[in-house]
C-alpha cells in the first residue's frame, strides 16, 4: 500500500481505479479545485517553477522527491499510510473492538462534522496567503510559501476523498462547499475563526505557521487515534508533511531574531526607532504578534468544557494527542481535570470532570509545545548577549471563546478593569503602526542567494542546496 500510482489522473495509494464511481466523482471535483487554485492560489505565480517536494511513498524512508515544477502541474493526490493489521479501537466506549473500516451510522453525522472543519482550514490558509509571494524576503522563502501552500492543497484532497468515499451525496455536497466558502468574506467565510484573519505579512506568515500550523499537528494526532480507520491513516500521513510548515515558521522567526540581534549589536542600541530607522523588527514588536498568534491559535481548540469533546472521545472519533503513551484505561468516566474560571475579578481553577475538558487538555498539551520552540528563540537572543525574553502569553490572555471570552487578562494573568484594558493593548497586542512598519519592510527579493535586510540567510538550503541555489525559475 505504499506505492503510489502516478500514472492515474489523481495520483493514489487506494486503488482509485478499481472504483469508477468514486473516481469518476473526484474526477468531476479535480476542475473545480483547479479553478479554485487559479482564482485563490498563490498570486501571479502560475507559470513560476518552483523548486517542489512531490510525496511518492508513504514510506517514512524517502517518501518524497525534489524537482522544479509549475504548481498547477503538481501531482495533488490521495495517500493513505499503510493499515495496521487487526488494529483494534483503544479508547473510549467501543474500546477493544475492531477499528472500523466504514462509518457507523449513529455517528455519521460527527464524523462528517469533523473531516469538513478540518478540509475547511486548509484551502482557508491558502486565500489567507495568497498576497505573500508579491513580498518575498528571498526565492528560499518564496519556496517554502509556496511548498506549504501546495501541501495544504492535498491535505484538502484528503479530506475531500473521505467525503466523497464514505458519505454519499452530502459527502460530495461538502466537498464543492469547501472549495466555495473564502477566508474573511462576509457572506461565506471559512468555519473557524483563526483562517478568516488576515496574514498580510511575512511576520505573520511566520508566527502563522509556527503556532497555528501546530495547532494543525495536535488536531491531525487527535484523529490519527480515531477508531474510523481510513481517517487515522489519511491524518497519519498528513503529520508527515506539516512538519515542514512548523520548521518554515519556526526557523523563520529565529532568522528574524538573529538579524534582529545582530542589528541591535552593531548599533549598541535596544531603542525602537533607532532599530525600525535601520530597517529591522525590534524585539517588543516580535513578543506582540506572538501574542496575537499565540492567542488566537489557542481559541481553536474550543470551549475549556465541552459535551462534544466528550461525545467525540466516547464515541472514539477523536482521541487525545498521544493517546497510546498515556498510562489510564484511556475512558476517563470517574476522571477530572482543571480549568479556569473567571470569578468576581479572580481567575480561579475548578475541576469538571475529564472527558468535558478535553479540549483544555489538547490545549495545554500544544501550550507545553509552543513554549518549546519560544525557548529556542530565546537562545538566539541569549547568544547573541542581549537581556530581553520572549514569553508565551498566559492562557486567559485575548480569548474570545468558552468562560475566559468574558474577562480581561493581561499577558501575565491579571484580570483588568476595561479601561486597564484599553490602555494598554497596544503594548500587547500589535498595533497598527506596528503593522504599517512591519508592512513598510515587506519588499520583493527574489535574486538568488539574497535576503531582505530584516531577515538573516537559513543556515542550510532544502534539500542540502546551496545559498545561492535558484529554488524559483521566473519564465
Amino acid at each position: 500500500m505504499s506505492s503510489i500510482t502516478y500514472s492515474d489522473k489523481i495520483p493514489n495509494n487506494v486503488n482509485l481505479s478499481e472504483d469508477r464511481t468514486l473516481q469518476r466523482a473526484l474526477e468531476q471535483w479535480q476542475p473545480n479545485y483547479l479553478k479554485w487554485w487559479g482564482d485563490m492560489g498563490p498570486d501571479d505565480s502560475q507559470n513560476f517553477d518552483v523548486y517542489l517536494r512531490t510525496a511518492i511513498s508513504v514510506d517514512p524512508q524517502g517518501w518524497a522527491q525534489f524537482g522544479h515544477v509549475k504548481m498547477p502541474d503538481y501531482r495533488w493526490g490521495i495517500f493513505l499510510n499503510p493499515a495496521e493489521k487487526d488494529r483494534k479501537i483503544h479508547f473510549g466506549d467501543h474500546k477493544g473492538e475492531d477499528a472500523w473500516q466504514d462509518v457507523p451510522g449513529e455517528y455519521r453525522a460527527n464524523l462528517r462534522r469533523i473531516i469538513v472543519t478540518q478540509g475547511d482550514t486548509e484551502p482557508a490558509s491558502v486565500e489567507q496567503q495568497r498576497h505573500l509571494g508579491l513580498t518575498c524576503p528571498s526565492q528560499y522563502d518564496l519556496r517554502n510559501l509556496f511548498q506549504v501552500n501546495v501541501e495544504e492543497g492535498r491535505h484538502l484532497w484528503a479530506m475531500v476523498y473521505l467525503l466523497h468515499k464514505y458519505f454519499g451525496r452530502d459527502g460530495r455536497e461538502e466537498g464543492e462547499a469547501l472549495l466555495e466558502r473564502r477566508s474573511g468574506q462576509e457572506d461565506n467565510p471559512r468555519i473557524l475563526q483563526a483562517f478568516n484573519e488576515e496574514t498580510p505579512d511575512w511576520l505573520s506568515f511566520f508566527m502563522f505557521t509556527y503556532f497555528t500550523d501546530r495547532d494543525g499537528k495536535f488536531q491531525l494526532c487527535a484523529l490519527a487515534e480515531s477508531s474510523f480507520d481510513p481517517l487515522a491513516r489519511t491524518t497519519k500521513f498528513m503529520l508527515t508533511e506539516e512538519a515542514h510548515h512548523m520548521f518554515v515558521g519556526e526557523s523563520g522567526i529565529s532568522r528574524v531574531i538573529q538579524r534582529t540581534c545582530q542589528a541591535m549589536n552593531e548599533l549598541k542600541t535596544d531603542d525602537v526607532t533607532k532599530l525600525r530607522a535601520a530597517g529591522v523588527i525590534d524585539l517588543p514588536t516580535l513578543q506582540r504578534y506572538l501574542n496575537f498568534h499565540f492567542s488566537v491559535t489557542i481559541d481553536l481548540f474550543g470551549a475549556d468544557e465541552s459535551s462534544n469533546a466528550a461525545t467525540f472521545y466516547n464515541t472514539g472519533l477523536k482521541g487525545r494527542y498521544e493517546e497510546g503513551k498515556r498510562m489510564d484505561d484511556h475512558q476517563l468516566k470517574g476522571g477530572t481535570y482543571k480549568v479556569l474560571n473567571a470569578v468576581g475579578g479572580q481567575l480561579i481553577e475548578k475541576e469538571v470532570p475529564m472527558l468535558n475538558a478535553l479540549n483544555e487538555v489538547l490545549r495545554d498539551d500544544y501550550i507545553k509545545d509552543s513554549i518549546g520552540g519560544v525557548e529556542r528563540w530565546n537562545k538566539v537572543i541569549e547568544k547573541a548577549g542581549i537581556p530581553f525574553r520572549l514569553k508565551t502569553p498566559h492562557k486567559a490572555f485575548h480569548r474570545n471563546i468558552g468562560a475566559l471570552a468574558q474577562v480581561k487578562v493581561s499577558p501575565d494573568g491579571r484580570v483588568l478593569s476595561e479601561a486597564e484594558w484599553k490602555a494598554n493593548v497596544d503594548n500587547w497586542l500589535p498595533s497598527e503602526t506596528d503593522r504599517a512598519f512591519v508592512g513598510s519592510l515587506m519588499g520583493r527579493v527574489v535574486e538568488a542567494g539574497k535576503f531582505a535586510n530584516w531577515i538573516a540567510p537559513p543556515m542550510m538550503g532544502i534539500n542540502r542546496q546551496s545559498a545561492d541555489f535558484e529554488y524559483v525559475r521566473f519564465n
